[in-house]
């Protein structure tokens, strides 16, 4: 969250929003920044604590934590309007834009409500979320989460959002909201993370970034630049935990000052370099507008002298078969609704 924090330059007086905000992870993050890199003034710390940060989360118990924290960190009030809603944030429109959102919508490719039928038993429906402002309709969690979080962007807003592999190469829905995507907002940097970072272990997470831009016939994303810090890399939660040291190679290409201003790593000379840029000609070449793209090649599948650790090779081992069960439950999902 510090990373991706760190990469948007939030500016004081901005307004800050998490659909799903759990705890309040994200807020507190910002916060922190804008604390630490301003010299704010009396009028600027009043906004910070009233009107800077709103935001969703549906289970009361996660709800009030995330107000009590933010409580504790000078935001908010006891008393008048929660900056946090317990409201669906995907059932309706927005009733205000942002300039900012951070966000780590929760895992799950769909939307569901339970409820108690006539013969007493509790059943699931899916959910699909019929909005004006919406692309395409769909009881796809993560995509809908993506529509709405366009649909909070100002005209000049930005986002950095945690999505799972599936929503950079599913088709349908997801073909369409990518394209839409590159057509109306310029999304220029994606970080491909290792499995278990943001979701639960076997489950591969991506932080897409992208600025909004005024409606136009042009296409708005020119190129994407990848970051790969998963290919041939390995952390687990506990031995070897991902620390913010690890994001700062990630940081320092991004650019946070000036991200015009970049340069590729990966080279022809230097194929193992982790930073580099596609152009949206090559990508929308690709199969189903597919943002799934890799181009370091995989040392325990070239080099079989240069094995990693046995413990790695099965900790490898587990998390590809725990993605695929992840996979198989959500097709049993399916089959029985």
């Amino acid at each position: 969250m510090k990373a991706m924090v760190e990469c948007m330059k939030l500016e004081p007086k901005k307004t800050i929003c998490d659909p799903a905000c759990g705890t309040g992870g994200f807020f507190l993050a910002a916060y922190d920044y804008l604390s630490d890199n301003y010299r704010m003034n009396r009028e600027e710390k009043e906004f910070l604590k009233k009107e800077t940060f709103f935001g969703n989360e549906i289970v009361a118990s996660t709800r009030r934590l995330a107000l009590m924290n933010l409580f504790l960190h000078g935001i908010g009030e006891i008393t008048g309007e929660s900056v946090i809603s317990p409201n669906d944030s995907l059932v309706s429109s927005p009733s205000k834009t942002v300039d900012y959102v951070l966000a780590n919508p929760p895992f799950g490719t769909k939307s569901s409500m339970t409820f108690t039928n006539d013969d007493n038993k509790k059943v699931k429906d899916d959910l699909t979320y019929n909005r004006q402002d919406f692309w395409v309709t769909t009881s796809n969690k993560q995509l809908n989460f993506m529509q709405h979080i366009h649909s909070l962007l100002n005209s000049t807003g930005k986002a950095a959002v945690v999505v799972p592999d599936n929503v950079l190469f599913e088709g349908g829905a997801g073909e369409t909201i990518r394209k839409k995507l590159l057509m109306n907002t310029e999304l220029h940097t994606i970080l491909r993370l290792p499995t278990g970072i943001f979701y639960k272990q076997g489950v591969k997470a991506n932080v897409l970034f992208f600025d909004n831009k005024p409606a136009g016939e042009d296409v708005k994303t020119k190129e994407i630049w990848y970051y790969d810090l998963r290919t041939n890399k390995h952390f687990t939660l506990k031995k070897s935990p991902l620390s913010f040291k690890d994001l700062e190679d990630f940081i320092k290409c991004y650019n946070p000052e000036n991200r015009f201003d970049r340069k590729e790593t990966w080279s022809e000379e230097n194929p193992e370099g982790r930073f580099k840029k596609f152009s949206y000609e090559e990508i929308a070449e690709k199969d189903k507008t597919s943002l799934d793209i890799f181009w370091i090649k995989d040392k325990s599948l070239t080099d079989l002298d240069n094995l990693p650790a046995p413990e790695v090779l099965a900790g490898d081992i587990i998390e590809n078969i725990e993605a695929a069960l992840e996979s198989f439950k959500e097709i049993n999902d399916f089959l029985e609704d």
